[in-house]
Parts: C-alpha cells; sequence; structure tokens
C-alpha cells in the first residue's frame, strides 16, 4: 500500500494513476495518522510554497510528517514534496519549511526564460535505487521557478544545468525527492516511481552533460459535432466546418494516447466548445482528463471555458473553481485565451493589478508554472508606425499595399472578435500578472501549412522572459528547425499535420536531431 499526501493543489490525479499503473495500491492520507501509518509515502507537491506551508499547518500535517522523516521511513517527494524538506524558500520568505534537511530554496536568476519549463537530463551524483536501470541519457519533466540549495552536498543525488548547474533531486537515507516529475516524464519516470516502490539496486548511471530539449506538443482541438459528441477537429483560419460539418478527426482520449505513445513531448487540449449551460462537475472535457490521465504519462494543458460563469441551473462558479476542477481531473496546466486579453485591457485602463484576476487567483494557488495564456493575433498592416499606438515590427512579409509595418491585434471568441490591445503588450502584462507560459498563436497562419510566423514569435520572446510555444501554420518538419533556429521559442505546438499523419512526432524530431537541436 502506498500512502500519497494530496495537500489539494496541482494534478495529483496522475501520480495516483502511474502508481496504480505499477500495480500498486493507493491510500490517500486525510488524517495526520494517516503520515504516521504510512510504509511508503509520496508527497506530490505542486503549486506555491507558502500556499502549501498553510494548508499542511491546517490539516495538522506539519508534525507528523517531520516524525515520519526522521524516523528514515521511505519517502518520495515531487517538486514541493522536494521543497517542503527545506529551511525556508524564497517564494514565501517569511513562512518555514519542515528544515528537515539544511538548506533554502532560492528562485532561478538567469537570461533563460522561467519558469523552467521541459525535458532536461540529470547527472548523478552518487548511486541509488531509485537511479536502477537509467542509462544517463534520459530526460524527465521540469516545471518550476525555484530550485533546492542544501547547504551539504553530500545530499545531492543529481544536477542538472539551465543557464547553471542546480540540484534535481536528493537523497538522505530512505528520503529521495525530485524536482522533475517522474509522473509526467513517460516511460523513464515510471521507471522512477518502480525503483522507489519496488526496491532495486544502488545505480550510478554514466555521466552525462544536461541540455533542456525543444518540447514538440500535439494539440488537440475539441469541440462537439453537429450529433452531440466531442471529438478532435482542426480548423483553417479558426473555421472547423468543412462542408456544412464539423470536422471529425478522432475521438480526443484515443488521439491523446496515441500521440504520446508515438513521443509527443505535452498535449493540449482547447475545448472550443462552450460548456457553460452545464454543471461544473458534469463538463464533458473532465471526464476525457480523467480517461486521458489513465495512460498518458506526459504534461496535459487544458484551455477553454476557463472564466467566471453560471450555469443554467443558476449556479455561478468562479474562474479559481473551474481550474481547480481541471487541475484534479487531470490537467497540469491550464489555458486562459479571452478572458486574459479583457484582463489586460482592464490592467491597461487602470495601471493597476487587484490580485483578483483569474490569472492572479490560480497563480497564487497553483503557482505561475500552471498558467498558460493562450493568444491569438492576426496582422494589422500599417504604412507607418505613426498610424498606430500599438507595438509595431518591419516586417519582410509586405501587406496588400505594399506595407512594410503591421502590428498584431489580438482576438477573443475564438478569433471573430478583434480587440484594441497588441500581442506584446498582451503578453508583457500577463507576465506581470503572474503567467508562466505563452502559447501564441497565428490566426494568419492557422490550417495553412506555411510555417511559423517567425516574426511575431520573435517579437514576443524579445519582450518577455517566460517561456513561449510556437503555434499556427506547422507543415513540414522544417518548419520546426526555423522555429527553434531561429526564436528563443522553448516549444513548437502542431495539430493538423500530425492529425493526417502527414508527418509523424518521431519523423519531426529525427529531423532535428539530424540538425543538432536538442530533442527528448
Amino acid at each position: 500500500m502506498v500512502t500519497i499526501l494530496d495537500y489539494g493543489a496541482g494534478n495529483v490525479r496522475s501520480v495516483i494513476n502511474a502508481v496504480k499503473s505499477l500495480d500498486h495500491e493507493v491510500k490517500m492520507v486525510s488524517t495526520p495518522e494517516d503520515i504516521r501509518a504510512a510504509d511508503q509515502l509520496i508527497f506530490p507537491g505542486v503549486g506555491n510554497f507558502g500556499q502549501m506551508m498553510a494548508v499542511l499547518r491546517e490539516k495538522s500535517y506539519i508534525q507528523p510528517l517531520i516524525e515520519y522523516l526522521h524516523a528514515d521511513k521511505p519517502y518520495l517527494g515531487i517538486c514541493l514534496g522536494l521543497h517542503v524538506l527545506f529551511d525556508e524558500s524564497e517564494e514565501a520568505p517569511d513562512i518555514p519549511g519542515l528544515g528537515v534537511i539544511p538548506g533554502k530554496v532560492i528562485r532561478f536568476e538567469t537570461n533563460k526564460s522561467v519558469p523552467h519549463i521541459g525535458w532536461n537530463g540529470i547527472k548523478a551524483n552518487q548511486p541509488s535505487p531509485t537511479l536502477d536501470d537509467l542509462a544517463g541519457d534520459e530526460k524527465f519533466y521540469f516545471v518550476h521557478s525555484y530550485y533546492v540549495a542544501p547547504e551539504d552536498s553530500g545530499v545531492t543525488l543529481t544536477t542538472t544545468r539551465y543557464d547553471r548547474v542546480f540540484v534535481s533531486s536528493i537523497q538522505r537515507g530512505n528520503i529521495v525527492a525530485t524536482q522533475f516529475h517522474p509522473e509526467k516524464s513517460g516511460k523513464q519516470g515510471l521507471q522512477i516511481l518502480r525503483n522507489f516502490l519496488d526496491g532495486a539496486q544502488p545505480h550510478k548511471p554514466s555521466a552525462n552533460n544536461t541540455d533542456l530539449a525543444k518540447r514538440i506538443v500535439a494539440c488537440l482541438d475539441v469541440r462537439s459535432n453537429d450529433g452531440g459528441d466531442l471529438v478532435v477537429t482542426k480548423g483553417d483560419q479558426y473555421n472547423v466546418r468543412e462542408r456544412g460539418k464539423v470536422r471529425n478527426l478522432g475521438k480526443p482520449v484515443e488521439l491523446a494516447r496515441r500521440y504520446f505513445e508515438k513521443g509527443a513531448d505535452e498535449i493540449v487540449f482547447l475545448n472550443i466548445t462552450g460548456f457553460r449551460d452545464f454543471p461544473l462537475e458534469d463538463m464533458p472535457m473532465l471526464e476525457v482528463l480523467r480517461q486521458v490521465s489513465e495512460n498518458v504519462f506526459v504534461p496535459l494543458t487544458i484551455g477553454g471555458g476557463i472564466r467566471d460563469y453560471r450555469d443554467t441551473n443558476g449556479r455561478q462558479y468562479t474562474a479559481l473553481e473551474v481550474a481547480h476542477e481541471y487541475f484534479r481531473s487531470g490537467a497540469d496546466k491550464i489555458s486562459i485565451g479571452s478572458d486574459a486579453v479583457l484582463i489586460a485591457e482592464e490592467f491597461n485602463r487602470t495601471g493597476n493589478t487587484t490580485g483578483e484576476s483569474s490569472i492572479e487567483q490560480i497563480a497564487k494557488v497553483y503557482g505561475s508554472q500552471a498558467v498558460v495564456i493562450s493568444i491569438d493575433p492576426k496582422r494589422v498592416y500599417v504604412a507607418s508606425p505613426k498610424d498606430t499606438p500599438h507595438r509595431v515590427i518591419q516586417t519582410d512579409i509586405p501587406g496588400p499595399n505594399g506595407e512594410r509595418w503591421c502590428w498584431y491585434q489580438c482576438t477573443i471568441k475564438g478569433g471573430r472578435e478583434a480587440r484594441d490591445i497588441d500581442a506584446i503588450t498582451l503578453a508583457k502584462i500577463c507576465e506581470e500578472l503572474g503567467a508562466g507560459e505563452i502559447l501564441l498563436n497565428c490566426i494568419d497562419r492557422d490550417g495553412t501549412n506555411a510555417g511559423y510566423d517567425l516574426e511575431l514569435i520573435r517579437s514576443v520572446t524579445d519582450n518577455i522572459s517566460i517561456p513561449v510555444i510556437a503555434s499556427s501554420g506547422a507543415g513540414c518538419p522544417d518548419h520546426f528547425y526555423d522555429v527553434f533556429n531561429t526564436t528563443t521559442a522553448e516549444a513548437a505546438l502542431a495539430a493538423g499535420i500530425f492529425h493526417r499523419r502527414e508527418v509523424s512526432i518521431q519523423t519531426v524530431k529525427d529531423e532535428l536531431r539530424k540538425k543538432g537541436v536538442v530533442v527528448r
């Protein structure tokens, strides 16, 4: 029996499903005594350090957790389950941690994007049963802005490089804790969990340099068809109908499983049907996430409908409540689209943050790494920068009248309504409000197979410090290479070419490796 400490934030369902997939039963902690009685304890902490410690204190979990750790019983901490072991964290300077491992948790100071999101390697500093059956060249999924700095280097199990070398896991006796997420790291992550659960021989994989891999993200646009069934569809400049009917490319659960098996580094679900008439607990996408998370062990992002709304029964839900249900159903990140534009417009109008927007509230509870902003812009050409107050770029793609300047106008409601705010401004404001990643679409390139809008991507990545996922327009492996070679985007998203099986994910990765791009 494996005991899992769920303090209420983040995607714990994936850990539960991963453990069950390895033929172990799971018991959830519901009382302090459950911690004391545990034989093997997993703490998959995700979110904000201060919020986590407040919940542990409220539930009276702190003292039994300290007792368990001092007894040197088997413990696996993941992400915040690692941070909690230390004395303090810069994320919440006035709130002490458990203090079981001397040291502190500090924020990345780097010219690279923060959070550190994606697949990176680990370099073993000592033998460990946890590392059994690993060769040393595997990559694991990271998503964090803070890392641990132990006073005693002897507890360091692995290190990873992200501009600087940081401690990516620790080991002291039977206490093991990782900064990366085994439950989201595919087969190699399941091997880490198996080693912890079943016991293994101490092993030190061959030392390798670590590099952050570029991510290939599979996107599934999900909506109800004319018969009311959820299907994966694909738009052509955001039009998902063909001959009057919704394009049906398959069932979302089956396609997600296929993309995981074929090597997708992440899977994004964009829920493009308005389900505002449903009670929150009955939203169809929740069941899709639950089923997908049972067999798909890479990060899952869900977008669409994450806003305040009232259902037909008159029940009012907040965006935070909607996000909570998505996380508890299997999502690792949520994507906010139209609502982010309206929030940014209000920020532009007042110049103040309120702490009440959906971006701020969700980031406060679940951490900035859990909040993705989906931007849907289109080009607007101008003869001169003086013709608009918006941020313009000089373009190599002239407009219909030969214009050499353009700005990227943001849209809402699936691209149907244009707003008076540009993509660069929107991205900068959302970063300030606490978002951790940008999903940068392009209406002009959607469904064209003409390649990503590299000018758009460069204009945004040059102005923010959080990661960017490039989207819209991929039609061949060269387009992935172009975006990684000429911009600093950390990931590239595609849908159509994968859905139609014109190009496989593995083919894209093979071509990128040939050209020297680091991929998983």
